[in-house]
């Protein structure tokens, strides 16, 4: 059998002459392992064997491991197929836990949350009523709003029985129409406070 260039090649990396290639030759260390790529043309590793008992081994962790639980399954055709109990809703698993039925946190910080902006807006609303509500005058403030409405209608009264009993152009007719308004706006003011003893004025 000839031999062929690439066969003497391979033949000359296998066997080095010199003891720097042997150096070179060496299995690289971990963290060389990590940054180093070996090429295509270098030759594998061989001869490294692992001390690992692997039948010692596979029984200590047979015989340390706890066996699995057979799956619940439901067979509910003649030829055995099945399908597993546990997720398909046969199962009342969450009935049993223990935040079942309980309102989750997320709607009880919103509850809070909602809560919180109802009680601060009553609030501004109380603060609005209480600024708008309406005051009750005293005593004597009534007596002297009312006398002074009977002193205006006494005014106005004077002026109006100084008129002109012929009213011939329209300026006289408006200025009469005019005067008889306010007689019987200041009658009907002086009227509701002595009808009522207790009056209120809104607040602006």
């Amino acid at each position: 059998m000839s031999s062929t260039p690439w066969m003497e090649e391979c033949v000359y990396r296998l066997l080095p002459d010199s003891l720097e290639e042997k150096e070179s030759r060496k299995p690289p260390s971990k963290k060389q392992k990590e940054l180093y790529v070996p090429r295509k043309i270098e030759p594998p590793v061989l001869g490294v064997q692992s001390k690992k008992n692997f039948i010692a081994a596979n029984a200590a962790e047979a015989i340390m491991s706890v066996p699995k639980k057979p799956l619940r399954a439901c067979v509910d055709m003649r030829h055995g197929d099945k399908f597993l109990i546990e997720d398909s809703g046969m199962v009342k698993k969450y009935l049993h836990k223990k935040d079942f039925g309980a309102v989750p946190r997320y709607l009880v910080k919103h509850n809070q949350d909602v809560q919180r902006a109802q009680e601060e807006a009553d609030a501004r609303v109380q603060e609005v009523v209480r600024q708008k509500h309406p005051k009750r005058i005293s005593r004597d403030e009534r007596e002297a709003l009312l006398e002074g409405l009977k002193k205006n209608w006494e005014e106005i009264n004077r002026e109006f029985q100084g008129l002109s009993v012929v009213t011939d152009t329209i300026p006289k007719r408006l200025h009469k129409e005019k005067l008889e308004v306010e007689m019987k706006q200041l009658e009907h003011d002086i009227k509701a406070i002595e009808k009522h003893c207790f009056i209120y004025v809104a607040q602006e």
